[in-house]
């Protein structure tokens, strides 16, 4: 009687286990999270440098599950200055570029997009250190509305600094051209001995035959 009690215990509880997952697994199919592969995405650069007083492409691309129309899809760009928390919209498209007409980027900010081609950019003229700050790029292509704003932080400067990336390139650049120098002399040096010696054998040899006539 003992032993089929366990084997009945034991039953009950795999199939309790089973029903468990399948539950789980329904509920998974059918919870909101499921469509969040569907949502807008949108590519920016993490960060770009300026020089004052010139131009700097703001770029930002994006991919849709749906297809891309130009009567539906909208870019809005906002701007974030260093330090702060609040966002301000300064331009808008929307079948046609609506730059802004006053504000911080009055002048500033033109269209540089193609929607159909998923490319939501904008070229900022004359950039200003007051632009110094975090650019955001929201793209919505209904009903695919989802998605997170692409932002790119630009820094404007005097000058153009070197990169990190660039000193490691001049570093790796210099070390192989040392080695190349290294080897251009050792190669140099090894001929100069070769035809020293070759030299230095012939004259023996004159004189060999000079002593035995």
């Amino acid at each position: 009687m003992i032993c089929i009690s366990t084997d009945r215990s034991s039953s009950f509880f795999l199939m309790s286990r089973v029903w468990i997952y399948l539950v789980s697994a329904l509920c998974a199919l059918l919870s909101p999270g499921i469509y969040q592969a569907e949502g807008m995405e949108v590519f920016t650069s993490s960060e770009l440098e300026a020089i004052n007083g010139t131009n700097v492409l703001l770029k930002c691309t994006f991919k849709s599950t749906y297809p891309l129309s130009e009567d539906k899809i909208t870019v809005s760009w906002s701007f974030r200055p260093v330090g702060q928390t609040a966002e301000e919209s300064f331009f808008h498209y929307q079948q046609k570029s609506f730059p802004p007409t006053s504000g911080l980027f009055k002048d500033h900010a033109v269209w540089s997009g193609n929607v159909v081609k998923g490319d939501g950019s904008i070229t900022l003229q004359n950039v200003q250190f007051t632009f110094n700050g975090t650019f955001s790029c929201q793209v919505r292509n209904p009903p695919d509305i989802q998605g997170i704003a692409g932002e790119i932080s630009l820094k404007v400067v005097s000058k153009v600094t070197i990169s990190e990336i660039a000193i490691l390139a001049i570093a790796v650049g210099g070390s192989i051209g040392i080695i190349l120098l290294i080897l251009i002399i050792y190669v140099f040096v090894r001929l100069f001995r070769r035809n020293k010696n070759d030299m230095s054998f012939e004259m023996d040899e004159h004189r060999s035959k000079n002593q035995v006539l």
